[in-house]
């Protein structure tokens, strides 16, 4: 390891032993919600001290401020767009990047996309600018170099105009698609943007860009509808990005916790457990106490009675005759469906029945070889006014999750029980 790597590493481990102790609290105005967990040091408070030199708001967060060691390390955080001015120092400096998505660039020559991990050597006197890239909030560490000397020299803004051209494309997203992934990740880490580039690229034009143009289903009843289909697949990366996404955008801890227990009687405990602790460590990150408050609301006296009712509710008069036609070997599966599945779950009154039944669908349909089932809770979608045109935007919703042959298996479920005609 050259010396440079050595002051880099040295320099990132004691900032983030002395970082998670400084400036815990993360001070705002109250137009600008700052995402949470953006990298592993603290955001700090509004950087007003220099807000003249920044286009947009940007934060700031001592880390090492040691006259001593002549070394002064900053993390800044920037909104969105926001850049500080052209600019140069005498001493020169180093950026880490720790967070999000940013730019970086030398005047002449063209912008440099940053992510996490990225690390740029700005030479003595260079004129300079770096920032948030448009859709993305970002972070990175500031490092002055030769501290007891460095000076900088401000210069002018960085204009709308000369931004847009050093950005234009650099991500390739297209807008839409940049606008709804800020939407639910805002300032979030993807490796997979760094390492697979084309892949990243490809996933989120299509499932921000094309995917969510279609349906008239809002943000929220999206990230729900793909949280439920994560329990179902148990797929732990993507599954802690969409809770990050659910707390991002309103949706409580309670919901995000019953959609998983509502799952549980469709795919089994096994694929539910995993990703709860996932999910309680998440929680923990961001100071949510557990266990949360109970909502269960029935007892083991009138677990089946209430179940059987809420069965009728959605699904009609039919559902008491079950027991009628069931063999007696097989009765029991029925009780337990109306006791167990609607009973325990299926009565709790944090999501009301058109939740319910949307998620019903999206975990069936994410399973794959439960036709037979995604059919009776078509019917029971419509029941309580989930149409066809709902059923379709969320089956497009979870294409890019569950693949084309599931997706396809389920429009013709919802084609049979809802005929065009």
């Amino acid at each position: 390891m050259n010396i440079r790597n050595i002051f880099i590493a040295s320099a990132v481990a004691f900032a983030a032993t002395f970082g998670a102790n400084v400036l815990n609290a993360q001070v705002m105005e109250k137009n600008v919600s700052v995402p949470q967990g953006i990298s592993i040091f603290p955001v700090g408070n509004p950087n007003d001290a220099y807000s003249q030199y920044f286009v947009g708001k940007s934060f700031l967060a001592p880390v090492v401020n040691s006259d001593e060691l002549k070394t002064h390390i900053s993390n800044v955080t920037f909104e969105p767009s926001c850049r500080n001015n052209w600019h140069s120092h005498t001493g020169g400096q180093i950026l880490i990047a720790v967070g999000g998505r940013g730019f970086y660039q030398e005047k002449g020559k063209p912008a440099q996309l940053l992510l996490p991990g990225d690390v740029v050597e700005i030479a003595p006197n260079v004129v300079h600018w770096h920032g948030a890239a448009p859709d993305s909030w970002f972070s990175h560490l500031a490092v002055e170099c030769n501290g007891d000397t460095n000076k900088n020299t401000w210069l002018g803004p960085v204009t709308d105009e000369e931004y847009a051209a050093a950005t234009a494309g650099q991500t390739g997203l297209t807008e839409t698609a940049a606008a709804n992934l800020n939407g639910w990740y805002p300032g979030a880490n993807d490796p997979m943007a760094k390492n697979d580039p084309e892949l990243w690229q490809s996933f989120n034009n299509f499932a921000f860009g094309d995917v969510q143009q279609y349906g008239k289903i809002d943000t929220r009843t999206r990230i729900m509808v793909t949280l439920a289909s994560l329990v179902a697949q148990n797929t732990v990366t993507e599954f802690r990005k969409v809770v990050n996404a659910a707390l991002s955008n309103g949706i409580s801890p309670d919901e995000i916790k019953e959609v998983m227990y509502h799952a549980v009687p469709y795919c089994g405990m096994p694929r539910v457990e995993e990703l709860l602790a996932v999910a309680n460590e998440i929680f923990a990150t961001r100071g949510i106490g557990l266990p949360l408050v109970s909502h269960s609301v029935v007892t083991q006296a009138d677990r089946y009675d209430r179940g059987l009712d809420l069965q009728v509710e959605i699904f009609g008069e039919h559902m008491r005759d079950n027991y009628k036609n069931a063999p007696a070997n097989q009765a029991h599966i029925q009780k337990f469906l109306s006791a167990n599945c609607f009973g325990d779950y299926q009565t709790r009154p944090v999501l009301d029945k058109k939740m319910r039944e949307l998620l019903t669908f999206s975990v069936l349909v994410s399973l794959g070889g439960c036709e037979p089932q995604v059919k009776g809770h078509i019917v029971g979608n419509v029941n309580v006014g989930n149409g066809k045109d709902v059923l379709l935007a969320t089956v497009t919703q979870l294409l890019p999750y569950i693949g084309y042959p599931r997706t396809l298996n389920a429009i013709a479920c919802i084609n049979e029980a809802i005929p065009e005609n």
